[in-house]
């Protein structure tokens, strides 16, 4: 193929290729052609122009395909444009010959479609150049047209379009002649003939201007004839076509006019026209003149006729555009409504249905779609007015009219439809609007919920359901008003009970809110269920007592409690019982009973019996569908009793319906409906005793046939393959038209869905509104449903007895009866099969399988195209519980026979969909021989071009085959690709289905090849070939398919996917009228930007750069202005698909994470034009709620409301959701950069940068725009927005606030937006604002208030005084009870409100800096180990102070609510029956999830507070509080005999607190609640910082185990350094505490024993006598254990399990970190202490691993890199060892010698470490000989001085003398100052012997080396001092030997005069060091100094000099500065401060 990739044509290598070959490389070359002719040079194409004709005319000439004949009328067309455009007239009048031959063969066919397609495209493109010529060409392809089949009707159509297009204005004259041909091809038998009749219609009304003048009523005619018999491709144009003209002939100017002058359309004519066709049809003539005939009625309109003017009204409002709708809705609508107003329309209940649902979709795609949510807003209360005005209409009529009469009234019904349009279309406008239709509930004109529900009395059910709907709308939109509704709705119901109507409408109003509730998180109050229920109790109570009422009561009664049953189990629960013993109440008590009562009663008594037991039945249904937690095992029994007799009911309905006739029919019906429903959710072996009768009764519902309309896809849709959709025709299943398309599609003769089929469904979870089937055609899917859930449970024998049975049945039927039956019964054979492949009880039985077999081979010669493909699927599910491979072996060999001798369409693509599908369940194919049998039987079908519909099932079977094969199916692969391309390039472009299963084909195989098509070889070309192919195709279903094959391509082969073409092609189709092509453009997108995502949008941007002015679209210019993201965010606010929206967010996404940081600022403006709509409203709903200000804030603040919406935002008004989706995408920005340069947040730093790189872009340098989207957001009317921009908010604060201001140093940059942080806040505290916005601000303010952003209290005060009046709500909750939401979103904001004061008082508290100002710039600490928060000082305190008792009281309560609901189930007996101080009884279950976010901070200001207090409770009086606060009474009464003593009172608070501690630490589901641990471990750290509760765990050694072991645990499952941290700070507490209580024993001990007995004091602490240390009973052994965990975790060479048996490892160790450091130093310190708190036996028993571990580490940390952190972890190791060293136990008597034996070994591991490895240098030798010297002085003769050890000991300090370092010499030199003076004489004699000498030979020889540096200088003095301080130590008769060397030494370091000036700085400071210390010892030794001075004269000499020039020296210094020593200072500095 790459042969192909030239501007000529290789025609030798295309010779050389088979016929098949040759049009595939034909079309390689036309392809690339196309692709290189745009950027070929002019020159070269103009050279080679001749040759390219030649060749593209051969290919004209050798019969191209479809697709090729695309690509070459293209190339044609580029080839003249580009080239010599005059010599396109040869090319024309060579087609103008093919065009004009008689050759009718089939087999120039191809090529004189081909000539007709290159007309076309070359006077599309060349236009006016070619006008002289067209006429003649339009003359000849009319001519030819009328004689041509459909595929060359089709094609002229087209060419001609394009003629048009290229021609413009020019093709005048041939106008008229093109409208007369078209107008009749647009009524063609041949779908595609229409659809290109109405594109060239479409492009010809352009410039005719006649066509939507004069011919306009013609044309509209046409059009409705042309919607007669059509599918959704003709029905989607021609709306297309006839909508555009009716709004341009509405919209025409006159200066378009002809002379004539035509008369422009008015409205009220345009929709005439319109609905003249919804009317008549396509029957022609005038509205008007017609319109006697449609008052009279007459025939039917097709549906077909009315779902296409429906469409065509869509888009002839869409056409005027969002303006004109804005202007002309009042108009606009009273014309819609206006079609329901004739008798042909609602002639009956189906037709009324169905054009009330064009009607609501009407309003919908428009008002919905077109309109902003303000239009939105006018347009709800217009149709406010309507339903007023058509409200008071009907009650006029009433009262005109009697009782019996008024139903018939023509105006009530008319008025009915009209109601029920306008209310389903507010109910979907408020959904929309969400909570933004506040405003609009609250404005008195627009009387919204009175007009509402003032339709609940309306006489028609349909209309009450509605307008209940339209209620249950509200209450979604605006929670707030569910229980005002709900209370409104039980007021009237009460009172209204004798009035029919009102009982009827206001218990549907009642069930509808209920129902409202599941999607309201707030919920509503908990007694709003007993009231219903004891409302409901009543209507049925009272339905007996009157016969008018008792139908309504009855059926309004157990609607109720069927939807208190959506309240969910936490509800249910509590009225359990009743509804249980109402349940027993309407069904009989026994069999016995039940036949007594079937001789009783009448007609009407029977009726209201039915509806009641069916009531109960859907109650009892709704029970199991929103409370299956309940359905235990006695529930269940106590509900088979009503349901066994319900069941035998169903005996003795037929015998009813006989006796009382239709009346008692009906009602029997929807009782058999409500028992199915209900037995199918019941387990089918708890009823297994009424399986006969059940049985029975099943097979009579489905042979009797009582709902023939219910047939074709309505029951068999469910049962048929979700992969085998396509063949099924439902095309408008992905559209846009889905709503009104399924009204072709419901059944024949079932109507449309609609709510007075089955109120029950006002309570259901979906927020469309319900649309039931008549209870006829649901009773069938239930019992379809049921019959499939019993057969698996039935014996063999009757399962094949019942399908012998319906063989039978089957058999004495004919015709459409025996269709009809054949669908119920393969549905319910499905239906039974699918239970029993998916359940567990066993295989079909070997007699049951025949008949099923038999039944479903009948179904697969059906012409029913679902029934063929249920039948398919019954057949997998067949062969899957067969599982028996001859069983599928002979189904095989079945289909195979049956296709070679069956010859109708229908039965050979049953049979061919059936080998593909058979395998589905099987987990592939079993052999290789029989894939390729059935592979060949369908690739021969696949062939049979006279039969495309065997071609589309063959060629989506072999996709099946394919796919269920796998790997295994790789040996066709070549022959199938070969197939698919080849049919590809042949099959006509008309025949639609066949190129979409070629293309499921196709995803089949790049499925199969998955990573294979990386690899060289054949298959990735012809991949990308197949997808080019389709990508050319007209059909949008195809082009979908492309875009998914390149979307598979792309996942497994990224690199060989052109995304230069690619690209662009899915931003052409971005905006497509087609769901299914919008949704894989979308999808594709969404893969590509997850990797590619810059080149993504440059090619975007690139796409749009370069198109003509004529090609440039909306989006186009959208791309062109905001990028290909700005395009995708206008289309996620228009689209309403959730899986598209969905992906749009996904896409978005993905391009933010790749893009955002580095382009910044368009992100941001992006996402500021999308906020900036929702700024006009906050200045309203900020201003009105602050009038109390005072007057100074109100002066800050009120420039914050000014800010409106941009005018140039690109953006039109968009949606709430569309918003909210912006904020979330500014915080996951701030985020993006959070990880990024560190410039984002630095302000100094970015305005360097940007100065520097003037592309630089920092987030922090749009903290403003930051800070302006957030205050649009959380002040937006919205509440989903406003909870967005309040968490938007939060994030700022917590990211900027530490931030400092660079132009004024001391200040940060929050705080210049003081103002709009607190104007952001207000409107969240108002009195009607929802509880979860006040919780978010909650939070908000205490993140506002802790960062230490305001310094000025009086500034801080405005958000204070918000958290200060919620806590007042927070007292009052109690007194005034909010009566709108659940109980539990009092305790949500009472919680958020604790929580925010508790972490402000944790901040203030915590604040290291006790000034006014607050210390804001200090780096946050690491988060993981402390809430990040900035210090906010003690004025911060001083706020909380005020409020602190209070706070206390509220927290420790808080706290106590929320252990009693931690309790496990088993104790849940024990929670108060009240409830908390915060929940509710009722409300638990809500209010714990509220505990489990608020805890953790409440938890840690509570330690605080009383760590501050001490633990001294205070007698407060509580009286001023509100709520009786009584955190300590554990829910017990606070009377006189219940007080408790402050002991008690501690210890209750201290085992609440370390309680609740202590359970979630233990907690599995901790793992992401890393900040609740941290609050957690900082509480314990607060509350042990206390004597008493040290005390408390100290003396409880259990509880200490306890609490060490849960320690263990949290280090071993948590890797972050802050808590393992915190975790050893508790240890150490921990271990604090066991030492004081061990030192207040043996202090008792001292006092009582008297000090003579001291000796016998250590016997105190672990161990005892025995030594022993019990593991999970000893506090040492605990601490131990996790200091072991830890440091064998940093320094895994500690361990010889991890190690082996050799200590000395040679691998390196590991690198750490400074938190491994710290962690290091933190367990050997408590290490240290362990010894304190044992006995003498037991600091025996754990010395050896103390010990084991500080050599150990020791040795470890010499083996790290040197640093400060190193150094700190060294000095605590030699520190915790000093600790160990001076213990008391080493000077026990009992363990004495024990300690000493143990010291002496660790230094002798010590000396082995050290001799074992390679000599250290530098600080390392240091350490060492450090650790070795506090030995030598702490460890006691009996340690140091054993000669072994000593003499090594002096051997290593040996070593370190001779080093050349003078740093490792000058500490060796310090350190044996340090034994010098060692306690133990032994030690120091020793050392002075061994080392003395050589001390003095290191000095002496300093005076022929001077020293060059410093170090070497302090080196030197070192050595002097260990020699002085040796002087000094010596005795008397021995100092007078060592004096003279001394100084004899120090007098060899002076230097002379001369020696002086030239000397190194650190010689200088070496002789002035000496000649001080000569000075110092020689008055001190002036005998032996005299001596020595007469002894060595020139010793003396050399002293004179050096103290002579001295002087002088001074001397000169004082005269250099003479006025210093005497001026005095000028200032008096205080330097007393006592």
């Amino acid at each position: 193929m790459e042969l192909a990739h030239s501007l000529l044509l290789n025609e030798e290598a295309c010779g050389q290729l088979g016929e098949h070959q040759r049009a595939a490389f034909i079309f390689k070359w036309l392809s690339f052609l196309k692709r290189l002719l745009p950027a070929a040079d002019r020159v070269e194409v103009k050279q080679n122009q001749k040759n390219l004709v030649d060749q593209l005319t051969r290919v004209l000439m050798g019969s191209p395909g479809p697709p090729t004949r695309q690509l070459l009328s293209q190339c044609f067309a580029l080839l003249y444009k580009i080239g010599d455009p005059f010599l396109a007239t040869i090319t024309i009048d060579k087609c103008s010959d093919i065009i004009r031959s008689k050759d009718d063969s089939p087999s120039f066919l191809p090529t004189r479609l081909a000539a007709i397609a290159c007309l076309g495209a070359i006077y599309e493109q060349l236009g006016r150049l070619l006008d002289k010529t067209f006429s003649t060409v339009v003359a000849n392809l009319i001519k030819t047209l009328k004689s041509a089949e459909s595929q060359g009707r089709y094609e002229i159509m087209l060419s001609i379009e394009k003629i048009l297009r290229g021609l413009g204005p020019s093709a005048l004259p041939c106008h008229r002649d093109v409208y007369k041909v078209a107008r009749i091809c647009l009524t063609d038998r041949a779908m595609p003939v229409r659809c290109a009749a109405a594109k060239c219609l479409l492009e010809l009304q352009r410039e005719a201007v006649f066509l939507w003048t004069s011919e306009l009523e013609n044309m509209t005619n046409i059009c409705f004839r042309a919607f007669e018999g059509s599918n959704y491709d003709v029905r989607e144009i021609v709306s297309k076509l006839l909508g555009t003209m009716l709004a341009t002939a509405l919209m025409a100017k006159q200066g378009t006019a002809p002379r004539q002058g035509p008369r422009r359309s008015s409205l009220e004519e345009v929709m005439e026209l319109l609905w003249g066709g919804f009317l008549r049809g396509g029957g022609g003539g005038s509205f008007l003149r017609a319109s006697g005939d449609i008052l009279k009625g007459g025939g039917s309109v097709s549906r077909d006729v009315r779902v296409g003017i429906t469409q065509a009204c869509v888009v002839f409002i869409s056409c005027l555009g969002s303006k004109w709708l804005e202007c002309n809705f009042m108009t606009l609508l009273a014309l819609v409504l206006e079609l329901v107003s004739y008798p042909r329309v609602t002639q009956n209940p189906a037709e009324a249905a169905c054009c009330r649902c064009c009607i609501s979709f009407i309003l919908r795609a428009t008002v919905g779609r077109l309109l902003g949510e303000r239009s939105q807003v006018l347009a709800a209360k217009e149709i406010c007015r309507v339903i007023a005005k058509q409200k008071m209409a009907v009650d006029a009529t009433l009262s005109d009219s009697n009782m019996e009469t008024r139903l018939s009234a023509t105006d009530v019904v008319v008025s009915q439809h009209i109601l029920v349009c306008t209310l389903q279309e507010l109910g979907g406008l408020i959904l929309g609007l969400g909570s933004t239709a506040e405003s609009l509930l609250q404005d008195p004109s627009a009387g919204l919920l009175d007009a509402v529900t003032s339709v609940l009395l309306d006489p028609s059910a349909v209309v009450r359901l509605t307008a209940a709907w339209c209620l249950r709308c509200v209450s979604v939109a605006v929670p707030a008003q569910a229980a005002m509704l709900m209370d409104r709705c039980l007021e009237r119901l009460t009172a209204l009970k004798s009035c029919p109507e009102a009982v009827a409408g206001y218990s549907a109003a009642i069930a509808a809110l209920l129902g409202a509730v599941q999607h309201c998180p707030l919920g509503i109050p908990h007694a709003k269920g007993k009231v219903v229920l004891g409302l409901a109790e009543d209507l049925l109570r009272s339905a007996s007592q009157n016969s008018r009422l008792a139908l309504q009561r009855t059926q309004g009664g157990w609607l109720l409690l069927s939807a208190l049953m959506t309240l969910g189990p936490a509800v249910v629960v509590h009225h359990l019982p009743r509804v249980l013993l109402l349940w027993k109440c309407t069904f009989p008590l026994s069999i016995q009973e039940l036949h007594s009562e079937c001789g009783r009663g009448d007609a009407f008594t029977w009726q209201v019996m039915l509806e009641g037991r069916a009531g109960a039945l859907c109650a009892m249904k709704s029970f199991f569908l929103h409370c299956r937690d309940l359905m235990n095992d006695e529930v269940i029994g106590r509900l088979l009793a009503p349901l066994t007799c319900a069941i035998a009911l169903l005996t003795q309905l037929p015998a009813l319906i006989k006796c009382y006739g239709t009346q008692v029919k009906n009602s029997s019906v929807v009782f058999r409906l409500r028992i199915y429903e209900v037995l199918s959710l019941f387990p089918p072996k708890s009823y297994e005793e009424s399986f006969g009768i059940l049985v029975k009764q099943l097979l009579s519902d489905l042979t009797s046939l009582e709902s023939p309309a219910c047939t074709g896809l309505t029951l068999l849709l469910s049962f048929c393959h979700a992969s085998d959709a396509p063949l099924l025709g439902l095309a408008t299943s992905d559209t846009d038209h889905l709503f009104i398309e399924e009204q072709l599609h419901s059944g024949s003769g079932a109507g449309a869905g609609s709510l007075e089929h089955d109120p029950f469904t006002i309570h259901q979870q979906p927020l469309d509104v319900p649309l039931p089937l008549p209870p006829l055609c649901r009773l069938s899917q239930a019992t379809v449903h049921l019959f499939g859930l019993l057969f698996p449970h039935m014996a063999g024998a009757q399962s094949t007895q019942i399908l012998d049975q319906f063989s039978e049945s089957l058999k004495q039927l004919k015709a459409s009866r025996q269709q009809n039956a054949r669908i119920h019964m393969v549905s319910a054979l499905c239906c039974g099969l699918k239970c029993l492949g998916s359940g567990q009880r066993g295989l079909l039985p070997e007699d049951t399988r025949k008949p099923a077999l038999r039944l479903l081979l009948g179904a697969l010669e059906s012409g029913s195209e679902p029934l063929r493909c249920a039948a398919a699927e019954g057949l997998a599910r067949l062969v899957q519980t067969a599982d028996d491979a001859a069983f599928t072996v002979s189904i095989t060999q079945i289909n195979f026979d049956k296709l070679k001798l069956v010859r109708d369409a229908a039965s050979r693509s049953g049979h061919a969909l059936a080998l593909g599908s058979l395998y589905r369940y099987m987990g592939g194919v079993s052999s290789p021989q029989h894939l390729s049998a059935c592979v060949g039987i369908l690739f021969t079908l696949s062939q049979d071009s006279t039969a495309p519909e065997v071609q589309v099932w063959a060629l989506h079977s072999l996709s099946l085959l394919i796919d269920c094969a796998g790997a295994m199916s790789h040996a066709h692969v070549e022959p199938t690709f070969s197939l698919v391309l080849r049919l590809l390039l042949t099959v006509p472009s008309a025949q639609v289905e066949v190129l979409q299963s070629l293309g499921r084909c196709l995803n089949a195989l790049i499925t199969t090849l998955g990573p294979d098509l990386q690899a060289e070889g054949p298959f990735r070309s012809l991949c990308l070939m197949g997808c080019a192919v389709m990508q050319d195709s007209s059909d949008c279903l195809l082009q979908a398919q492309a875009i998914s094959c390149l979307q598979q391509l792309h996942m497994f082969a990224p690199h060989y996917v052109d995304l230069s073409s690619l690209v662009p092609c899915l931003c052409a189709n971005l905006c497509s009228s087609y769901l299914s092509l919008r949704r894989a453009v979308v999808a594709c997108l969404r893969q590509l930007a997850q990797r590619e995502a810059v080149e993504v949008s440059e090619h975007a941007v690139a796409l749009v750069k370069d198109l003509p002015r004529r090609d440039n679209s909306l989006l186009d210019i959208t791309i062109k202005e905001i990028g290909l993201e700005g395009a995708l965010f206008s289309l996620l606010d228009r689209e309403s698909d959730p899986q598209l929206c969905q992906d749009l967010r996904e896409t978005l996404n993905h391009m933010l994470g790749s893009m955002a940081v580095a382009k910044l600022s368009h992100w941001l403006k992006l996402c500021k034009d999308v906020l900036s709509a929702s700024a006009e409203t906050a200045t309203v709903a900020a201003v009105e709620t602050h009038q109390e200000e005072e007057g100074g804030d109100r002066a800050d603040d009120d420039s914050i409301y000014t800010c409106t919406a941009e005018s140039g935002s690109p953006f039109s008004h968009p949606r709430w959701s569309t918003r909210v989706f912006a904020t979330k995408c500014v915080c996951r920005i701030i985020a993006q950069c959070e990880s990024g340069d560190r410039a984002h947040f630095n302000m100094a730093l970015a305005q360097e940068r940007r100065l520097q790189e003037s592309a630089g872009d920092f987030l922090v340098l749009y903290l403003a725009d930051l800070i302006r989207m957030a205050f649009m957001a959380a002040t937006d009317p919205s509440k989903p927005l406003r909870i967005s921009g309040l968490q938007m908010l939060l994030i700022i604060i917590r990211k900027f606030a530490a931030l400092p201001e660079p132009e004024f140093p001391g200040h940060v940059l929050l705080e210049q937006y003081q103002a709009n942080v607190g104007a952001a806040l207000r409107p969240a505290f108002t009195a009607d604002t929802p509880p979860d916005v006040t919780a978010k601000a909650c939070q908000v303010c205490s993140a506002w208030i802790a960062s230490g952003v305001v310094s000025d209290l009086l500034d801080l005060r405005r958000v204070h005084n918000l958290l200060t009046s919620s806590l007042g709500k927070v007292q009052a909750i109690k007194e005034v009870q909010s009566q709108l939401y659940n109980e539990s979103t009092v305790t949500m904001e009472s919680l958020a409100v604790l929580k925010a004061w508790a972490e402000v008082y944790i901040v203030a508290v915590q604040s290291p800096n006790q000034d006014e100002k607050p210390a804001r710039l200090l780096q946050l600490s690491d988060p993981s180990a402390e809430p990040p928060v900035a210090p906010a000082g003690t004025g911060l305190l001083r706020l909380v102070q005020a409020n602190l008792s209070m706070l206390s009281r509220l927290w420790l309560a808080a706290l106590q609510d929320h252990a009693i609901l931690n309790l496990p189930h088993e104790y849940a007996v024990q929670l108060p029956a009240t409830g908390g101080t915060f929940y509710t009884a009722e409300t638990a279950e809500q209010a714990r999830q509220h505990y489990c976010s608020s805890w953790a901070a409440i938890l840690h200001a509570t330690a605080l507070w009383l760590n501050s207090m001490g633990f001294i409770v205070l007698d407060e009086d509580p009286a001023n509080l509100s709520r009786p606060v009584t955190p300590t009474s554990m829910g017990q009464s606070t009377s006189l005999a219940s007080i408790k003593s402050p002991e008690d009172i501690n210890s209750e608070r201290f085992y609440l607190i370390l309680g609740i501690s202590m359970e979630f630490l233990c907690s599995p589901h901790s793992d992401s609640q890393m900040e609740n641990i941290t609050y957690c471990l900082h509480t314990l750290h607060a509350l042990f910082d206390v004597p008493w509760p040290r005390s408390k765990i100290g003396n409880d050694q259990t509880l200490s185990v306890e609490l060490l072991s849960v320690l263990h645990r949290l280090i071993v499952t948590r890797e972050s350094p802050g808590v393992q941290l915190a975790v050893l700070e508790l240890v150490r507490q921990v271990v604090c505490a066991a030492q004081e209580r061990v030192r207040e024993k043996r202090h008792s001990a001292e006092v009582d024993d008297g000090a003579a007995e001291k000796e016998t004091l250590p016997e105190f602490g672990e161990g005892h006598d025995t030594g022993g240390l019990v593991p999970g009973k000893s506090v040492v052994f605990g601490a131990l254990q996790l200091c072991l965990c830890i440091l064998v975790r940093k320094l895994p060479r500690l361990s010889p399990k991890l190690t082996g048996s050799n200590p000395v490892p040679s691998r390196p160790p590991l690198a750490l970190w400074h938190s491994d450091y710290q962690l290091i130093s933190a367990a050997l310190t408590i290490l240290s202490e362990l010894p304190s708190i044992c006995s003498p036996e037991g600091s025996v028993s754990i010395l050896p691993s103390v010990l084991y571990l500080l050599m150990g580490v020791h040795r470890e940390l010499l083996l790290q890199p040197p640093g400060a952190a190193l150094g700190l972890a060294v000095s605590v190791t030699l520190q915790a060892l000093q600790v160990v060293l001076l213990s008391p136990m080493a000077h026990a008597e009992k363990c004495q010698g024990a300690w000493a034996h143990l010291l002496r070994c660790a230094l002798n591991t010590l000396m082995d470490f050290w001799d074992s490895e390679e000599v250290f240098h530098g600080v390392n030798e240091i350490s060492r000989l450090t650790i070795l010297t506090i030995f030598l002085r702490l460890a006691g003769p009996e340690v140091a001085a054993v000669q072994p050890l000593l003499a090594r000991s002096i051997s290593k300090f040996q070593g370190c003398l001779e080093c050349k370092d003078p740093v490792v010499l000058s500490q060796t030199y310090q350190l044996l100052l340090s034994v010098f003076q060692s306690p133990a004489a032994v030690v120091a004699v020793s050392f002075i012997q061994a080392l003395g000498g050589a001390l003095v030979g290191h000095l002496q020889a300093i005076e022929k080396s001077r020293p060059q540096n410093t170090e070497e200088m302090q080196a030197v003095l070192a050595g002097v001092q260990a020699l002085e301080t040796l002087v000094s130590t010596a005795e008397e008769e021995h100092r007078s030997q060592l004096m003279p060397i001394l100084l004899h030494i120090l007098i060899s370091f002076l230097l002379d005069e001369n020696a002086l000036s030239s000397a190194s700085i650190a010689a200088r400071s070496l002789h002035e060091s000496a000649l001080q210390d000569l000075m110092r010892i020689g008055p001190q030794h002036s005998a032996l100094f005299k001596a020595l001075m007469v002894s060595f004269p020139s010793m003396k000499a050399r002293l004179r000099a050096a103290i002579t020039g001295n002087r002088e020296n001074m001397k000169a210094k004082a005269a250099v500065y003479p006025a210093l020593s005497k001026k005095s200072p000028t200032i008096q500095l205080k330097t007393k401060f006592l």
